[in-house]
């Protein structure tokens, strides 16, 4: 049997796999461009870590504007319903190698409203 997620230090296994899958991937590889050509990928996978913190076990570490920065990456590398699919495909991939449990779950269910959301505020629900 899993264990379920149940620290940052899980969170940041997940992250690192996770991103392992997306940097692989050509469709999504765009995206991660410059923060991989700036060596800025393991700050990046700390940033992402402390954000699903925040949402798993209710810290306050993170501190940006998630949707902006997504709104700000699309003016330069065009978002499309199919890279939130592969997105969520990858990390409940990740997830559910490594682990199951309720905050497994709470996790992948998070994820799905996230993609969701920055799809409908990105307007690609309407192409």
């Amino acid at each position: 049997m899993k264990q379920d997620i149940s620290s940052r230090k899980d969170i940041k296994f997940i992250m690192s796999g996770f991103y392992k899958l997306l940097l692989a991937d050509e469709k999504m590889r765009p995206f991660f461009e410059d923060i991989v050509a700036q060596n800025h990928l393991e700050a990046h996978l700390e940033v992402i870590s402390d954000f699903w913190n925040d949402i798993l076990f209710d810290t306050t570490t993170y501190k940006n504007n998630t949707m902006q920065k997504h709104l700000d990456k699309n003016a330069f590398v065009k978002f499309e319903k199919a890279h939130f699919a592969i997105w969520t495909s990858y990390l409940f991939q990740t997830i559910d190698a490594y682990f199951e449990g309720e905050t497994s779950e709470r996790m992948k269910n998070r994820a799905t409203s996230i993609a969701t959301v920055m799809q409908l505020k990105m307007n690609l629900y309407s192409k």
